[in-house]
């Protein structure tokens, strides 16, 4: 067959925003080619465009610096010359949340359409591993095409291009979402450098394309040749139109095109004649050695990710619903505080920042932008959780007296929660302005008696828990209409259980001065089964003498033996990639005797701690400086653990609550060992051959056993919020904070490894960047939850328990007072047994309610959406990620209930519903 060949050169510059340089010194550089990129179309008529790297955050970064050339940038935006969008950033996909990667894609829609012009381009070209429900996500959007550069073939070392049995037979292929969303994908076959530094002299450019030329056209499926025209921090080719003229003069026969995607890609389409290979879902290397995946990012400096859990939890599981719930008592719902809240979190979302494989300065200064976006999240909830507060009618509680203090616990995920809660009451406060001395006012809270009382819900009921006196406490209001207003109180701290609070709802508890036919406290039988044992209605824990532990589960009697062994292995890698040192065999805790003592014993919850005091390598032996010196490919070195060892000393936790249906975990130590990476281990003895991950709007299975390519001794993956091991009735979730990577390990037990600290010593990647800040000294923190279940992780509520272990519960103290809520109730009710809530929030364009799900099943579902207590449902329509309004929905009603909406829900689909305010 022949065809008209033409080469399509796009001029780009891949920015990472910061990496092997601190974030001002790449923006520095920023300026710079900005600057000639504006003076280049303004002199050269021939440079025709430039691709701005999908991510409108290069406008704000430059615009920082030079606000006076916004105009100049407006004009070659809306003329087509610089293109723009569709993304804020270009994160990290799997190490970011589904609501993070949708807040992403919505803002950067919202930035770029401020110019005119948003390029409709699924722009992917450096994530470490490609999601696979983003067809979907990009369809929503109104995106038809997908290009990217990892995931499908392997890329090596400094981006030089392997052979090896391919997954597509093409750089062109269909890629298939597991909901059946397809999209044209575009591999950067040659990596999204194969078009850079074009020569313009006769002899160069004639060498250049020959070889440019066939690597293209081995892998391509048309004519229509891709070239990309930049790399990493690329300036742009200022002389490109010359170098052009050249070639057209060298290859007559063939057509070079200064081009741009929208161009190029509908090029490809109309040149189609050969059939695409299908490959479907998640691209992540796996038909490779191993070597070059990037995975181990997710465990490189843990507490980055732990952090931006955190971060992103406050905002989407818990500011955006509580603002929504003020929105719907009248109050403005602050899109400009969000707006800036996801931006600064996003800034640390780049795949060189989240995958914490840049230099110590540039994650230094992540710290401080996620505890500014944090900030900004707590001021939104604790305005927001007041308002609703002082709304609930809590007159209830007028029965036990002036001394009631009432206060309201939120629940903010999508199901109906119970769980352990702590609030901070004030008993009583002394204000500054009342003119009593600050000896008097503290003698005054002194003589405040916290004692002879107790804690009852909304029904009169009373409710076990505990106190604990804080003394004196110094506060401050911050008045709308008045300056701020000092105080002292006397304060206590309640922990209770919380039993059944609605989804998306609240209840309101009061802490009553106790009557005398109430003076008996509650009794209940205690949660500690045995000197090490804890046990409820649904599980039963027993510890062994080297704090491995043994959970029962007593509705099917399933029993998953040796939990919680630690493992230590040295880690002679980088931030990339862990390698482990030939032959190293690991080091457990098992056998290693530990301390045991109960802890916390009280109505609502029992708790054990096990410390082991266990001494482990300090560090690589002394040749493994001169490795990393030298630029050792990782797979390639040689080095050792030296033999000098230093303690590690783990504190862990366990902890069971009365209504609990998982076990939670936590551990603590003081790292002092570096060039080691610490796992924790949960065997489940069940005979899977596949596992369940949570990541990016799906619940994805994935093979224990790698494909046969693989070489690596290591198979660690990513997950978000859980990884699960199920065969027949029976299954082990274990869900985490934060803690981003595990395995399922080859070791005949399906053991599921968590990872909990990588600690090493360099970037790597090109070149010798050490980074002794990724070694991870000092203390570390870490959180779990373990969730037996039927065997059905979804239908069970394990991985509702699992989502809701990611957001903290919302408290706050109000009044004694009438008011439009009922002291319980929820804003919305929803049913669906396959599908996971992820996101209430209020649209910025059209002031309506968006709700949003994704099916964790690969069938068909029904959800249905219905009004509550404290909200009605009168019109609600089909809406996407970008929150535009589709198909009306039909409101039923039945019998004087409450108002709903039911529809049906393909596999594994993505599914938002607006609801009219």
């Amino acid at each position: 067959m022949t065809y008209k060949r033409t080469a399509h050169i796009i001029s780009h510059t891949h920015w990472d925003r910061e990496w092997y340089l601190p974030y001002e010194k790449h923006h520095v550089l920023l300026v710079k080619l900005v600057d000639t990129l504006l003076h280049t179309l303004e002199t050269d008529p021939d440079f025709k465009s430039f691709y701005l790297d999908g991510q409108t955050i290069i406008l704000e970064d430059y615009l920082q610096v030079r606000p006076d050339n916004r105009e100049r940038l407006e004009r070659y935006i809306k003329e087509g010359r610089i293109v723009i969008g569709p993304w804020y950033i270009l994160q990290d996909a799997f190490l970011t949340s589904s609501e993070a990667n949708i807040r992403n894609l919505q803002i950067g829609h919202q930035d770029a359409s401020r110019y005119g012009t948003i390029a409709k381009v699924g722009y992917f070209p450096d994530t470490f591993g490609n999601i696979g429900q983003a067809p979907q996500m990009m369809r929503q959007a109104g995106i038809d095409n997908a290009v990217f550069g990892r995931g499908v073939k392997p890329t090596g070392f400094n981006n030089t291009v392997a052979d090896s049995e391919y997954e597509s037979s093409f750089s062109e292929l269909i890629w298939e979402g597991p909901d059946g969303s397809r999209v044209l994908g575009i591999l950067f076959a040659n990596w999204y450098s194969n078009g850079n530094e074009v020569p313009a002299d006769e002899a160069s450019a004639k060498e250049y394309w020959e070889r440019k030329l066939a690597d293209a056209e081995k892998y391509a499926a048309t004519g229509q040749l891709l070239f990309m025209n930049g790399c990493d921090h690329q300036p742009i080719q200022r002389d490109l139109p010359e170098a052009l003229e050249m070639a057209r003069k060298l290859y007559p026969d063939t057509e070079f095109v200064h081009s741009n995607f929208e161009d190029y890609l509908a090029s490809v389409n109309e040149s189609m004649t050969r059939e695409l290979s299908v490959v479907k879902g998640e691209l992540r290397s796996q038909r490779t050695d191993g070597w070059s995946t990037l995975v181990n990012t997710a465990s490189a400096r843990v507490y980055l990710k732990q952090m931006n859990q955190l971060g992103q939890a406050m905002l989407e599981r818990v500011a955006e619903p509580l603002a929504a719930f003020a929105y719907s008592l009248g109050h403005e719902y602050p899109h400009h505080l969000f707006t800036y809240a996801w931006k600064t979190l996003m800034q640390n979302h780049p795949h060189d920042s989240i995958c914490g494989c840049s230099v110590d300065e540039v994650h230094r200064e992540m710290v401080t932008r996620f505890d500014k976006s944090r900030h900004v999240a707590e001021a939104i909830i604790d305005e927001s959780k007041q308002i609703v507060a002082d709304a609930v009618d809590t007159s209830v509680f007028e029965q036990y007296g002036e001394a009631a203090i009432p206060f309201v616990v939120y629940n903010t995920t999508g199901w109906n929660r119970s769980g352990v809660v702590s609030i901070e009451l004030d008993i009583e406060r002394i204000y500054f302005r009342d003119g009593h001395s600050l000896d008097t006012m503290n003698q005054m809270m002194y003589a405040v008696d916290v004692t002879g009382r107790e804690l009852v819900d909304h029904n009169g009921s009373a409710v076990a828990h505990t106190m604990a006196d804080l003394g004196l406490h110094f506060g401050y209001e911050l008045p709308d209409d008045k300056f701020r207003q000092p105080y002292m109180a006397r304060r206590v701290r309640l922990t209770f259980e919380a039993k059944d609070v609605a989804a998306l709802g609240l209840a309101a508890y009061g802490y009553v001065r106790k009557a005398a036919a109430t003076a008996a406290e509650q009794a209940s039988a205690s949660l500690a089964a045995g000197p090490n044992a804890l046990e409820n209605e649904w599980l039963r824990v027993d510890i062994s003498n080297d704090g491995s532990f043994q959970l029962t589960d007593k509705r099917n009697g399933q029993i998953y033996s040796d939990l919680g062994v630690y493992e230590n292995t040295g880690d002679i890698g980088n931030e990339y990639m862990y390698k482990q040192p030939n032959g190293e065999q690991a080091l457990t805790t098992k056998g290693l005797p530990a301390r045991i003592r109960l802890v916390e014993d009280t109505p609502y919850r029992a708790s054990f701690e096990i410390i082991h005091e266990w001494a482990i390598p300090a560090s690589a032996e002394p040749y493994f400086e001169v490795e990393k010196q030298e630029a050792v490919y990782f797979p390639d070195r040689k080095s050792q653990r030296t033999e000098t060892m230093v303690p590690l000393v783990i504190r862990t936790e366990i902890a069971l609550s009365r209504e609990g249906k998982g076990l939670e975990w936590k551990s603590s130590f003081n790292n002092q060992a570096k060039d080691h990476r610490v796992r924790v281990l949960f065997p489940t003895d069940l005979a899977a051959a596949y596992h369940h991950a949570d990541s990016i709007f799906e619940v994805v299975r994935r093979d224990n056993e790698p494909a046969p390519e693989w070489s690596n001794p290591s198979n660690a993956q990513h997950q978000q919020a859980f990884v699960d091991v199920s065969h027949g009735q029976a299954g082990l979730t274990v869900a985490n904070l934060g803690l981003n990577e595990y395995e399922v390990l080859r070791d005949g037990r399906q053991s599921i490894a968590v990872t909990l600290l990588r600690a090493v010593a360099e970037l790597g990647d090109w070149g010798v960047f050490p980074t002794p800040e990724a070694q991870c000294l000092g203390e570390q923190q870490f959180s779990l939850i373990i969730l037996p279940h039927n065997g059905d992780g979804a239908a069970s509520g394990a991985y509702a328990g699992a989502y809701q272990f990611q957001a903290p519960w919302t408290v706050s103290q109000t009044g004694v007072h009438s008011g439009k809520l009922a002291p319980a109730g929820a804003l919305f009710q929803w049913e669906g047994s396959s599908m996971a809530f992820t996101s209430l929030k209020v649209s910025e364009q059209s002031g309506d309610y968006m709700a949003r799900w994704f099916n964790m099943n690969a069938s068909a579902a029904e959800l249905k959406l219905s009004g509550a207590a404290y909200a009605t449902l009168e019109e609600a329509y089909k809406s996407d990620v970008l929150e535009q309004a589709g198909e009306s929905l039909s409101v039923q009603a039945e019998g004087g209930a409450q108002s709903y909406v039911q529809l049906p829900v393909g596999p594994c689909e993505i599914v938002t519903i607006a609801v009219k305010h």
